[in-house]
């Protein structure tokens, strides 16, 4: 999936402004068109769902149960596309499930919030250094925690669907007997966001765009 603004809380305003500055202010609202767009065919694909039997997989959740729909329900009212999408999903007979280790998503969030709140560019190129030094391994963990959990809650017969970021990937990490269906394909979503900042790309960033809003 790609994020939107109300996914990432307190940071979205300087995210927002420092996408302006990189990719000028056109490219990046017609990227902004583009996650709208990304967002809108993957609501009429969840829209066709059997949801009685699904278990959902959601990037960033930490919880389940009552705490779990306390989290959906605040991302849903703050604007949260994918939030909004699992929501209803939840309505109509979901299930969610707990995806994520609170640790590490505090370990993240902490480094995401030193590049963005430091004051001097000096302290702001630091942070941005450390968290580049350590976003791999980050992640790469994050992956292997996400995989074990679906692993060990999707028995036999069940369908799950997992709303992730398209820098992760998981799909190595699957159990064998679990037979995946990339809504979008992961490398073509992660192709696009690499090329975002650079403006001389061309056609080939024009496609991958009109591919990411095409109907499922």
């Amino acid at each position: 999936m790609i994020h939107t603004s109300a996914d990432l809380g307190s940071v979205a305003a300087e995210l927002d402004r420092r996408g302006v500055k990189i990719c000028g202010e056109e490219r990046w609202g017609k990227h902004k068109e583009t996650i709208d767009g990304f967002w809108g065919v993957v609501s009429e694909y969840a829209d066709s769902l059997d949801a009685g039997n699904l278990k959902i997989y959601q990037d960033g959740l930490m919880a389940d149960g009552e705490m779990g729909m306390k989290i959906v329900e605040e991302s849903a009212k703050k604007g949260s596309k994918d939030y909004e999408i699992v929501l209803k999903l939840v309505e109509r007979g979901a299930k969610i499930i707990k995806t994520e280790d609170v640790s590490l998503l505090k370990k993240e969030f902490k480094y995401i919030v030193g590049m963005t709140k430091e004051k001097s560019s000096i302290k702001r190129f630091i942070a941005a250094l450390k968290y580049r030094l350590k976003k791999k391994k980050l992640l790469q963990e994050r992956d292997r925690f996400i995989a074990k959990t679906i692993n060990e809650t999707l028995t036999y017969g069940e369908v799950g669907i997992l709303f992730l970021g398209a820098y992760h990937n998981v799909l190595d990490k699957l159990s064998e007997d679990i037979v995946v269906e990339q809504v979008k394909d992961r490398s073509k979503v992660e192709e696009y966001q690499k090329l975002l900042p650079y403006r001389r790309t061309g056609a080939r960033f024009e496609e991958l765009a009109e591919y990411i809003v095409s109907p499922i």
